[in-house]
């Protein structure tokens, strides 16, 4: 569903034009737009809705040069039309996504060894070690301190990024997706 596709500040300038010639207004227009569109996503329980909501102007962005000479209208008709065909895509994919296994938690893992515990906090280490140092400080400081004040925490850093909480969220997890396979690779690697 995400494309590979990123603007750079030319197309980006192209698009505010396109929304309005004064630049101000057009800034103003774009995140109006772009608040809309999220709660449009997240009224249709979108859990990605600023991530669907940013790819929708990437993909306008993307056509803006090829049609921007034609086009006739509103410009935020255009925009809801791709966000529109967009979750489509979004609803599409996740109908076809399979739901996760039933765990059984009748077997319980026997209690990890000195040796294992170290291999895991070495490969631990390797893997943050890979991450940059804006997604090393994000991570650990979105799984730093507990109940209460973990999720004041979040709360600041997800202010002190200009973000919002949950864009911090989907951060954090992606992440932590990246860490849990680099650290599954790293202890197959160590067996072997």
């Amino acid at each position: 569903m995400r494309t590979d596709w990123q603007p750079n500040p030319s197309d980006f300038q192209l698009f505010l034009r396109w929304l309005d010639p004064d630049p101000d207004k057009a800034a103003q227009r774009y995140e109006t737009m772009r608040k809309h569109l999220i709660v449009i996503f997240n009224k249709r329980n979108c859990h990605l809705a600023e991530d669907l909501a940013d790819e929708t102007f990437n993909r306008v962005m993307r056509r803006l040069p090829e049609m921007i000479e034609d086009y006739v209208g509103e410009p935020a008709r255009y925009i809801v039309v791709v966000a529109r065909n967009l979750y489509f895509e979004y609803a599409k994919q996740v109908e076809r996504q399979e739901p996760l296994p039933e765990t059984d938690h009748t077997k319980l893992a026997s209690p990890k060894t000195d040796d294992e515990k170290e291999r895991e906090y070495a490969c631990l280490e390797h893997c943050l070690s890979k991450l940059t140092p804006e997604n090393r400080r994000l991570v650990l400081g979105y799984y730093h301190e507990n109940k209460r004040a973990k999720i004041d925490h979040r709360k600041e850093m997800a202010t002190q990024m200009g973000i919002a909480i949950n864009a911090l969220r989907i951060r954090a997890h992606r992440i932590r997706a990246s860490l849990e396979d680099c650290l599954k690779a790293c202890l197959e690697k160590q067996k072997d």
